[in-house]
């Protein structure tokens, strides 16, 4: 049984990735798993408050920095729920409508933790890691804001957000 990882747990890339090939490197770290949980960030075509259809977003990051921040919630994670492993893909670039934006997954012996945990990471991206989005819509480009529902999202698990 292995339960060092072989594989980062944090990646920032333009790629694409695939949601199984990064969920069975997980679960092939740890024979004691017996859940795993995932979740998947698209491109939207509409977002609310736009005057228009989402043409296209970019994303930014600040390199090193946003990979010891996400690390760092993951090692929160880990002191918060009994998982095994986590593992968090953030794309960088310019997407567009319907790609695929971040994948969080999440391995555990059982899914409550799992859940929980995925949760969250996802709520901790959401307004703590350092990505700056920028839609493209018929108006022209505007950066994208932290939502009032993603702070207190965060809020229900004890986070103050602040600003990144």
């Amino acid at each position: 049984m292995k339960t060092a990882l072989a594989t980062p747990r944090v990646r920032i890339q333009s790629q694409d990735f695939d949601l199984n090939a990064e969920i069975d490197i997980l679960r092939a770290q740890d024979g004691r798993v017996g859940a795993v949980c995932s979740f998947i960030g698209t491109v939207r075509e509409r977002t609310a408050g736009t005057a228009g259809a989402i043409s296209s977003m970019e994303l930014e990051h600040y390199p090193g920095m946003t990979e010891r921040s996400i690390e760092a919630m993951i090692d929160a994670a880990h002191q918060r729920f009994d998982i095994y492993g986590a593992r968090v893909i953030h794309r960088i670039g310019l997407l567009l409508p319907l790609d695929q934006i971040v994948m969080v997954a999440v391995t555990s012996a059982h899914r409550g933790m799992s859940f929980q945990a995925c949760e969250f990471l996802m709520d901790y991206l959401k307004t703590q890691a350092p990505f700056w989005k920028k839609e493209q819509t018929p108006t022209g480009a505007h950066w994208v804001d932290a939502r009032v529902a993603d702070e207190a999202a965060l809020a229900k698990w004890g986070i103050q957000a602040r600003n990144v």
